[in-house]
């Protein structure tokens, strides 16, 4: 399983078209997405703070659209090939592939961890 972050107001906007189509798709040709053991590091760089976040676990089986895992970026921009890699979805990311969302609340600092239900067995 893959997951995606969203604000529970785009995945509102998204069951009416019937898949998530974040700006990226448009900007950078993919939509971003993490796994258990990642999906903090953007959730805190992009959503600190907010308690309107969701985590949207996606079957990749379901996609129609390739799947790539490639390096994130760096804090100042660039791709970090040592740093940890990310799973990019090249194109819509189609409702019929999620099959779970849950809630995604910081803690007291503003940061995020990974939730229990998505976070991978120890």
């Amino acid at each position: 399983m893959i997951l995606h972050l969203c604000t529970r107001a785009e995945l509102d906007a998204a069951r009416a078209d019937g898949a998530r189509r974040p700006p990226s798709l448009d900007e950078v040709g993919f939509v971003h997405c993490s796994d258990p053991g990642t999906v903090h590091l953007p959730a805190t760089r992009l959503f600190a703070g907010r308690a309107d976040v969701v985590v949207l676990v996606v079957d990749p089986a379901r996609l129609d659209v390739p799947v790539r895992w490639e390096p994130g970026v760096r804090a100042g921009g660039g791709e970090d090939p040592r740093g940890p890699w990310f799973p990019h979805v090249y194109g819509p990311l189609s409702l019929d592939a999620v099959v779970a969302v849950h809630d995604l609340l910081p803690g007291p600092d503003g940061s995020f961890r990974p939730p229990p239900a998505v976070a991978e067995p120890r």
